[in-house]
């Protein structure tokens, strides 16, 4: 990487920074969108009876894609509002992993390349493998 966030750290240094900036931004962007969606279900349903734990009812199927997530989210509804908030915290160590690969591409290192590349397949394939579109 040819110093492309300072002139004084090297290119190793740049990428843990930005990394870490990243990780660190990622969760807590994830925590305050969850900690919004909890607030406002506390809101939507404060009026709700109290359910009865001694007979199982599973909730219907809901905000499984991400369409379903995000018009859910834009019409302020809690539940989509924290599903949101989950998908933002799956996408922070995802991109962790998509800006290493970025780095060793900068530094040419085709081992670590290879190694980053294996491993972002298998996270993406894993979570878009079995995606409802």
């Amino acid at each position: 990487m040819k110093k492309i966030l300072s002139k004084t750290l090297d290119p190793d240094q740049d990428i843990e920074k930005l990394i870490g900036y990243l990780l660190r931004y990622g969760v807590v962007t994830a925590s305050l969108i969850v900690l919004i969606g909890g607030i406002i279900y506390l809101f939507q349903y404060q009026h709700s009876a109290i359910p009865h734990y001694h007979v199982f009812i599973g909730e219907k199927a809901g905000f499984t894609t991400f369409g379903q997530i995000l018009s859910g989210a834009e019409s302020f509804n809690a539940k989509g509002i924290i599903q949101l908030g989950v998908l933002v915290l799956i996408a922070t160590p995802i991109l962790r992993i998509f800006f290493s690969l970025v780095g060793f591409v900068f530094e040419k290192d085709k081992l670590y390349i290879l190694i980053t590349l294996v491993v972002l397949s298998v996270m993406l394939f894993s979570i878009f493998g079995g995606l409802k579109v």
